[in-house]
């Protein structure tokens, strides 16, 4: 707790325009809306200050959990007093490179990503309009949908590795995308900036209409109108979770204010009031039956915080957090 505390000072001192919050209440950063107040959220503004940034916070072996929009990520109700966090969100860059790629800072929402690449005439993002993430989460864990995923459209991804304070670029080849994975989840300390995106030309008519239909798909098939960290679980090969979770009998399951969505049961929606402990219970619920119904263990793709690891009868220990070797990843 004193290093945290000497790296405020730090911070405050060495960086005056950079944004930080101190005790900030999480459930204003996260899509739930559940959370307690984390000890400090610095939002570096470009790229020369986020790196400035890490090397205050490696000095005094602070290990950032890194925030983008928060839309895949439980808070515990309690407040994360020794959690240093950094946001992407200032880091917003977003322009046609001279080839005609698309480059993208790691804070874009792929929403807005999507609709840069339709007002340019550019098509193979049309599934991303809908994802409430951003450039450097989805990066991270392959975001996609629809049968699209952004490994499809990536060219290259420009990360920082806090370990040797150092910016690399590697090639899409190289990033070990699969079904909602990479390279950069599995190697502690690796921060995803920015990405380039490699896209072909269409009529921005055309690519509009599409990205209508994706629109009104979801609405007509999401809860869109509640709290929520989109899907609650990966998909096991072979099956889909939402099905499962249906067939379990669990579709408008309730546990305080967390609920299975009656909408989708892919979903785990907050009512109203839901505590963080609910929705984990809620979760735990969920794959202890579907493992009995169907013999299927489901992993959350909800990150889940603090650290709290749980034995459990029905399949493999489920993390409460996926902070690995005391450096963290970059979630949604």
């Amino acid at each position: 707790m004193e290093n945290l505390e000497l790296a405020i000072q730090d911070v405050r001192a060495q960086l005056p325009g950079m944004k930080l919050l101190e005790n900030e209440p999480m459930s204003a950063h996260s899509s739930f809306r559940i959370g307690g107040p984390a000890r400090a959220i610095a939002s570096p503004s470009d790229i020369t200050s986020f790196t400035k940034l890490c090397d205050i916070l490696k000095q005094h072996e602070i290990a950032p959990f890194m925030l983008g929009n928060g839309t895949n990520i439980l808070f515990p109700d309690e407040g994360l007093a020794d959690l240093f966090l950094v946001s992407t969100e200032k880091l917003q860059r977003i322009f046609l490179l001279p080839d005609g790629a698309v480059y993208a800072e790691a804070g874009v929402s792929l929403a807005k990503l999507a609709a840069f690449a339709q007002e340019n005439g550019l098509k193979g993002l049309e599934f991303a309009g809908g994802i409430p993430g951003t450039v450097g989460g989805g990066c991270m864990m392959n975001a996609g949908a629809y049968g699209g995923e952004l490994k499809d459209v990536i060219e290259s991804v420009v990360y920082f590795y806090i370990p040797a304070q150092s910016l690399s670029e590697l090639p899409k080849e190289e990033c070990a995308f699969s079904y909602r994975k990479s390279c950069f989840q599995n190697t502690p300390g690796c921060v995803v900036i920015s990405a380039v995106f490699r896209l072909e030309q269409d009529d921005p008519a055309a690519i509009a209409a599409r990205m209508q239909e994706l629109s009104e798909k979801r609405r007509s098939k999401q809860p869109l109108d509640l709290p929520s960290a989109g899907s609650a679980f990966r998909c096991p090969e072979g099956h889909f979770a939402a099905a499962l979770i249906d067939e379990a009998g669990l579709k408008g399951f309730q546990i305080g204010g967390a609920q299975v969505s009656e909408k989708h049961a892919g979903f785990i929606v907050n009512r109203g009031g839901a505590t963080s402990h609910e929705v984990y219970d809620l979760m735990m619920h969920i794959r202890k039956t579907v493992y009995e119904k169907s013999g299927v263990v489901l992993e959350p793709e909800i990150i889940i915080l603090p650290p709290d690891y749980r034995l459990e009868d029905h399949g493999p220990k489920v993390p409460r957090n996926r902070i690995v070797s005391g450096l963290s990843m970059q979630e949604e």
